[in-house]
C-alpha cells in the first residue's frame, strides 16, 4: 500500500496570525508536525500543500517536501485533493499543519486501519478528557459496535440524561486518511447543511453516506488556533 502524507499549510489565520510558523520550543509548528510524518515509516513521501510562497521558503530551507497550490481554497481537504491529481498513492493522509503534538503512533495506527480494503475514509478518536466533554473546541465522536461513526459534533454527546456518571466520551482527533475516489467525491460535493451548522468538514461525508471508519489511539493532541493554545503545547513540549 503506497500511503503519502500532505500538511496543508496556509499563512492565513484569523485567530493566530502566522501560526504555522511561530515557535514552540525554538522550532517552527511545522517542523513539528513535518517531523512526526516522516518518522512514520509506513509512509512513502511527506508533502506540505501551501498556496505561501514565505511557508515554500521555509521548506527549502529545512529541506521539507512542499508543493505549491491554488490560493483559491476554502479549506485544507481542497489543497490535498489538488495534491493527489498530481501524485500518485492508495491512500492520502491529512495531516493538520496545526497538530504539533502529533506523533508517529497516530499516523502508525490510521494506516493500519487503511489496510482493510472497505475503508474509503478513516480518521482517530482518543479517551476525552474531563476538560474537553464540555469544551465546543474539543469535538466528540460517537460510534457504532464496528467501528463507523455515527455522528461528530461540538456538543457534549453522547448526553447523559440520568447523570450516571459512567458514559464514556471520545475526543475526535484531526487526522484523516482518505482513498482517492472519496476524496475526489468530498471535493465535487456542495457543503453540507450539518457541515454549516457544526463548521465540521468530515460531516459531509457522513451527509453523503460515505463511512468514516475509526481507530483508537491513546495519545491526545491539542490542536492550536490562539495564543492559550499555542502556550499550553509549550508547556507540554518543554516538559518532555
Amino acid at each position: 500500500m503506497k500511503a503519502i502524507a500532505i500538511i496543508p499549510a496556509r499563512m492565513a489565520s484569523t485567530r493566530l496570525p502566522r501560526k504555522i510558523l511561530r515557535e514552540i520550543a525554538g522550532r517552527p509548528m511545522l517542523g513539528h508536525v513535518y517531523d512526526a510524518a516522516a518518522a512514520c515509516h509506513g509512509l512513502r513521501e511527506v508533502i506540505v500543500a501551501t498556496d505561501s510562497e514565505e511557508i515554500a521558503a521555509v521548506c527549502r530551507q529545512n529541506g521539507w517536501g512542499y508543493r505549491l497550490t491554488s490560493p483559491q481554497h476554502r479549506s485544507g481537504t481542497d489543497r490535498v485533493h489538488e495534491v493527489a491529481q498530481a501524485v500518485e498513492a492508495d491512500v492520502y493522509v491529512n495531516v493538520q499543519g496545526d497538530e504539533p503534538l502529533a506523533r508517529p503512533e497516530h499516523l502508525d495506527v490510521l494506516l493500519k486501519l487503511m489496510e482493510r480494503n472497505e475503508v474509503q475514509v478513516g480518521t482517530l478518536k482518543t479517551p476525552c478528557s474531563d476538560e474537553d466533554v464540555d469544551n465546543p473546541s474539543a469535538v466528540k465522536v460517537v460510534s457504532a459496535l464496528d467501528g463507523r461513526a455515527l455522528y461528530f459534533s461540538r456538543a457534549t454527546i453522547p448526553f447523559d440524561r440520568d447523570r450516571t456518571g459512567v458514559v464514556r466520551y471520545y475526543k475526535h482527533l484531526g487526522f484523516y486518511a482518505y482513498r482517492k475516489a472519496a476524496l475526489n467525491a468530498f471535493c465535487g460535493w456542495p457543503e453540507s447543511e450539518l457541515e454549516r451548522s457544526e463548521r465540521l468538514e468530515q460531516l459531509r461525508f457522513l451527509d453523503n453516506g460515505v463511512a468514516i471508519h475509526l481507530t483508537e489511539t491513546p495519545y491526545d493532541t491539542v490542536g492550536v488556533d490562539t495564543e492559550e493554545d499555542l502556550r499550553r503545547v509549550e508547556g507540554i513540549l518543554r516538559r518532555k
